[in-house]
């Protein structure tokens, strides 16, 4: 097992540069096309709590029951935000948005703490003040829709979102981008080497001709680089003297 390391880091070092190349090719390239080429994305978010219904009567305070109940809902609540019912009437009521039901729906994402009566409603748009406006619609419009939907009214809204309070795009992460085709070139770039070698069927050195034909090595003749050859040459001066050497001898 020693001997097959050694061998598949020998493979590893030979090809070290290819392996440079692609990854320091994808890591460029991910990050110019995520700096460039992909639109940043703004996120704006707003809260709503599910408490107690007001038709509950003769029930002042919560119980664990009731908390319990309304956190179950908004499972529910989830579901009924992403419908037609509720998506639909934003786009009726708000038209300066300029969306589809088809857009909101994916420009929307429904979340929730576990056993929390809290519910967030988060948008993405290119704009940040979009971004604030729609999703304060869509709250609304839930608010005020779901008592004809579930016959109760225990949906209050905590917050509404603020186009001044958004810090910067959420997406793309190009760090996060970046450091993901850093590691998925890195493999890559490993395994098309490990394939390469176990592709190339011919002799290296000595050593694969006495690992594969159980020959031993009787001499070996080394490469010689053209700059070799000019560094051996005589030089244009040594010509001339050897040619009046030769010449004196005739006479």
């Amino acid at each position: 097992m020693e001997i097959e390391l050694r061998q598949y880091l020998t493979i590893v070092q030979k090809k070290i540069g290819l392996i440079a190349s692609i990854v320091l090719l994808a890591s460029v390239v991910t990050g110019l096309v995520s700096y460039y080429l992909i639109a940043p994305l703004y996120e704006a978010s707003s809260k709503i709590i599910v408490n107690k219904s007001s038709d509950i009567q003769g029930r002042d305070n919560l119980d664990y029951d009731s908390i319990r109940t309304n956190a179950l809902l908004i499972k529910t609540y989830k579901e009924i935000i992403l419908t037609p019912a509720i998506l639909d009437n934003v786009v009726a009521k708000y038209p300066e948005l300029g969306v589809t039901s088809a857009e909101l729906m994916d420009m929307i994402l429904v979340s929730s703490t576990v056993d929390t009566q809290v519910m967030t409603i988060s948008i993405r748009s290119l704009s940040a003040e979009k971004a604030a406006k729609t999703v304060n619609a869509v709250s609304e419009v839930f608010k005020n829709t779901i008592p004809s939907i579930m016959k109760v009214d225990n949906v209050v809204i905590l917050n509404e979102a603020k186009p001044e309070d958004n810090q910067g795009p959420v997406s793309p992460h190009m760090i996060m981008n970046v450091a993901i085709a850093f590691v998925l070139s890195l493999m890559f770039a490993v395994g098309l080497v490990f394939l390469l070698d176990y592709l190339d069927d011919s002799i290296q050195s000595e050593v694969d001709i006495e690992q594969y034909l159980g020959l031993p090595t009787l001499a070996t003749i080394s490469r010689v680089k053209p700059e070799d050859m000019l560094s051996k040459a005589p030089s244009k001066s040594h010509r001339k003297v050897g040619d009046t050497v030769y010449a004196n001898a005739n006479q």
